[in-house]
């Protein structure tokens, strides 16, 4: 599946995109039971299968696997949008597939490439560093340009969110702790990140992680690291390279990081970026007023964002 969380109106709901539709999971689990005959439908769902994204991720694989059936008994018949449980991508909009995460951990030196542009040895433990769900905009957002940096580079890159709770967990049973994979750019203010020996001032601007389109579930991507990914700017490419050119696989972080605190469900991993970082470029490049920044990855999909110069977080979020 690909689980969104879509806004109508004010409210945002977890939901699943088929073709160009949005599903809302919770209520065709509803609907669901309903044709069943089972009482008190809704509460059940609300139990079952609920409509925030984190409660969805903590109800673990029986939770996916009654919104499967729902979205499967949605199929069965013609897709026309209801406003209720149905609705055409047009008519709502996405949002990032995991808001307010608990922890956004981000992997640093992780693409050889990129550790050879920035000057650096190849690291002997991963290089960990934390965003905040302040940073989180979604797939229809603005990535702001604030006045206090004059170096917003892009930083195109795999995640992956964790699905239950994991410590201590073994190499070969890493995976089962996935949930499903998202992209994210990780933008960074180089100038603010450079000002001391410790990088959080520069990876924490307020919509400074755009995440998107969609959270794919893990049984739709067997190999997370075979995926072709590459990151434009005004169409003109600036990163290119494969997943399978992590120094630490997904496995290796996961056995990692659950070794030092507890991962859980909706925890976010950033992988890190390959070569071709604007401030690695000669001359450098950074993002501008306007600038489309686009990264495809493969069997994932496209996040696309423009950047836009404001000076509160008043302009953040819409286009």
């Amino acid at each position: 599946m690909k689980i969104i969380n879509y806004r109508s109106k004010d409210h945002v709901r977890i939901g699943c995109v088929i073709g160009n539709y949005v599903i809302d999971l919770n209520r065709a689990y509803a609907a669901m039971l309903e044709a069943q005959g089972l009482a008190k439908a809704n509460e059940i769902a609300d139990a079952v299968v609920p409509a925030n994204s984190l409660s969805f991720l903590e109800g673990g694989e029986h939770t996916f696997l009654e919104a499967s059936k729902a979205v499967q008994s949605i199929q069965k018949k013609e897709l026309t949008p209801d406003q209720s449980k149905v609705f055409h991508e047009r008519e709502v909009k996405k949002e990032a597939p995991i808001l307010n995460s608990k922890k956004i951990i981000c992997v640093g030196h992780n693409y050889r490439e990129h550790i050879l542009e920035m000057k650096r040895e190849i690291p002997k433990y991963p290089v960990i560093f934390a965003k905040f769900a302040n940073t989180i905009i979604g797939p229809e957002d603005n990535v702001p340009l604030p006045s206090i940096t004059e170096q917003l580079d892009y930083e195109a890159e795999l995640a992956f969110v964790i699905g239950k709770k994991a410590k201590d967990v073994a190499k070969e049973d890493a995976l089962d702790y996935v949930a499903g994979y998202t992209i994210v750019n990780d933008i960074t203010a180089r100038d603010l990140q450079r000002r001391t020996i410790q990088w959080l001032q520069g990876k924490t601007l307020d919509g400074s992680l755009p995440m998107g389109p969609w959270l794919v579930t893990k049984d739709e991507i067997p190999n997370p690291h075979q995926l072709e990914i590459t990151l434009s700017v005004n169409g003109e490419e600036r990163q290119r390279s494969n997943t399978k050119n992590l120094v630490f696989s997904i496995q290796d972080l996961v056995v990692f990081l659950s070794g030092i605190m507890t991962l859980e469900p909706g925890d976010v991993v950033c992988t890190g970026t390959p070569g071709g970082v604007g401030v690695a470029r000669e001359p450098q490049l950074f993002l501008q007023d306007g600038d489309v920044v686009r990264i495809e990855l493969e069997k994932v999909g496209t996040l696309e964002n423009r950047v836009k110069t404001v000076r509160s977080m008043a302009g953040v979020r819409g286009k």
